[in-house]
Order: structure tokens, then C-alpha cells, then sequence
């Protein structure tokens, strides 16, 4: 769903209570629920439908997916349980256990432990995680908290969405579909291990709602998103194919929905189409420091394989929740 039909469905339930500390009301990457005073449970849930073929990598590729948002508060993740949808019609039993092969692979790569599931049959098929982490109670990383003057980091490049989409249509093969794989089955587990030694005042993950969506999600009141345009990482390939029309409709859903937050001020708006893609497994949006994000972007360098950018700043709330120049 968009996230304007999403937030229509929830806004009318709650999830108050004295120890939930993250509910579902600002639209936060996971629910932190406090057991004591060092240590709470962040919950989160998330699956996908196949965005590549080979069943052992996209079963990689959905788990971190689910994984992320752990990652995204700051947590450790403990336990996943399986959640799949699979289409025993039109393929073996073998297909299931490649699925599930991968996703376990990231769960173990984590430090997570794998501890049962749940399958049904399903004409479309589906693969992803239900996951429970720890976090001290005090060591939250919220999406909104961002901090007026912290400059805004990227972890990973945009285009996943746009990219799976030419996959899908046999549009691209070879080193361009390699080289998406690397980047959506590539966790954010170190990144955000390694973002705990900074000044850091907010933290999302990039997924389904495109960085403009989810960096909507992570404004407040009292503060805008600036984005510099150019300065964002994109995938080889993807604005070229995105020139040509090819997306998902997810992103199309996105770009509407991101119209009345948004001020661009650059000479193109082909940004706001990439900005708004759509995307699996995507990276962190990070708010620090930032003489502190020019030393971070340098210590993962090698672990987002030269991806992570500085690419804005925290302002005060301007012409618009959003603005890209």
C-alpha cells in the first residue's frame, strides 16, 4: 500500500501503553516495547514478493529486507521466524528450501537466531521475517528526532526498485543484475553497528515509500529535509531505465503521494521520480554530526562498496517539509 492509504487504514488505532516506548504512530521503522530499565524489545515484520529469480538469492534479499529496520533503531537482532507465501502449483518443494536457505544466511550473518515460521500456500508467492531485537532503552534511534544543522548520510544507492522492475522485463542481465544482488542482500548491520560510535539524532531505513517517502516520515514540525540534487547515490543503469519508463508502480504511488511535502528547486524534476523510487532492502538515512558523517562515511566506505554519501542537511521547517535543490 501507499503510505496515504496506509496511514488512512491506522490512524484510528492505538497502541498506548506505559511501556511501549516506539508504537506504530509516527510511522517508526520497528515497535519498542520496554522490559526493564536496560533492556527493551523492537519487533518488526516485513515481507516481499520475488524480485529476482533464483530462489536462494531472493530468499537473501527478503530477510534484509525484514532485517533492516532493526538495524534502522539501533538494535540487535535476537530471533526471526519465517513468514512465507508459496506457490507449490507451479514449482518444488526444492524452490522453498533455497528461499529459506538464504533468508537463514542473513539471520545467522547478524548474530540472529532462526526459530520456526510459518507457510501457506499462495498463488503469489511471498518471503520475509517477523524479527525481535534488544535495545537499551536510552540507546533509541527514532526517525523524527533529527537535529537542526546534522547533515543527512545515504547508505546505499537508489534504483533498486527501478532496477528489479527491468529484471522482471528482461531488460538488463549480467554485471548490472550482479551488482544490484550485491547491493539489496548486502545488510545494514555493520553500517548501523558503526553509526553507534557517532552523534546521531535520527535514523530510518529506505525501503517501499522511495528516500523522499520515508524522509517525509522523519520530518517533524520544526524541521525540513534538504536534499541536494546530484549529490544522491543511484545505481548504474537505473536513471537511464527510469528515462525510458521503467518503474514500478509503487514509485508512481509515491510520487503523488509526495506532491503537496515537496519543493524542488534544481533545474530538473527527474529527480523526484528516482528520489521517490520504490525500494527492496534499501540503505539508512542517517542524521549526525556533521564533521562526524565526513569520518562515517569514510569507516563503511568499504562495507556499502563506495555508496555512502553525505546528501543534505536539517533545517528549520522552510517552504515545505521536503525540498531538493
Amino acid at each position: 500500500m501507499g503510505p496515504g492509504d496506509l496511514k488512512q487504514t491506522i490512524c484510528s488505532l492505538s497502541s498506548y501503553n506505559k511501556n511501549v516506548l516506539v508504537g506504530f504512530e509516527n510511522s517508526d521503522d520497528a515497535c519498542v516495547y520496554q522490559l526493564n530499565d536496560e533492556e527493551a524489545l523492537v519487533q518488526t515484520l516485513d515481507f516481499i514478493t520475488p524480485v529476482v529469480d533464483d530462489p536462494y538469492v531472493y530468499g537473501k534479499i527478503a530477510a534484509a529486507n525484514s532485517l533492516s529496520d532493526i538495524f534502522a533503531m539501533g538494535a540487535e537482532v535476537k530471533t526471526a521466524l519465517n513468514i512465507v507465501g508459496f506457490d507449490r502449483k507451479n514449482h518444488p518443494t526444492e524452490v522453498l528450501g533455497e528461499m529459506l536457505r538464504g533468508g537463514n544466511e542473513k539471520i545467522k550473518e547478524c548474530g540472529g537466531v532462526l526459530m520456526g515460521g510459518h507457510t501457506i500456500e499462495s498463488g503469489e508467492m511471498f518471503y520475509g521475517l517477523s524479527v525481535t531485537g534488544m535495545v537499551h532503552p536510552k540507546k533509541i534511534y527514532r526517525n523524527n528526532t533529527a537535529k537542526i544543522g546534522h547533515v543527512l548520510v545515504l547508505t546505499k544507492p537508489l534504483g533498486m526498485g527501478i532496477l528489479t522492475t527491468a529484471i522482471k522485463r528482461d531488460l538488463i542481465t549480467g554485471k548490472e543484475v550482479d551488482e544490484a544482488i550485491k547491493i539489496m542482500e548486502t545488510l545494514n548491520y555493520l553500517p548501523s553497528k558503526i553509526m553507534q560510535e557517532f552523534d546521531v539524532s535520527a535514523c530510518t531505513d529506505i525501503t517501499g515509500f522511495g528516500l523522499l517517502g520515508h524522509a517525509l516520515e522523519s520530518t517533524n514540525p520544526f524541521t525540513s529535509y534538504t536534499i541536494h540534487c546530484g549529490e544522491v547515490p543511484v545505481a548504474p543503469l537505473a536513471q537511464e531505465l527510469a528515462d525510458q519508463g521503467v518503474y514500478p508502480g509503487g514509485t508512481a504511488r509515491n510520487m503523488k503521494y509526495i506532491d503537496d511535502y515537496l519543493t524542488i528547486m534544481c533545474n530538473t524534476d527527474k529527480c523526484k521520480l528516482m528520489y521517490s523510487d520504490a525500494q527492496t532492502s534499501g540503505g539508512l538515512l542517517i542524521a549526525m554530526d556533521k564533521e562526524d558523517a565526513k569520518e562515517y562515511v569514510k569507516r563503511v566506505e568499504e562495507i556499502t562498496y563506495g555508496y555512502a554519501k553525505i546528501i543534505g542537511e536539517v533545517i528549520p521547517r522552510g517552504l515545505s517539509p521536503l525540498i531538493v535543490y
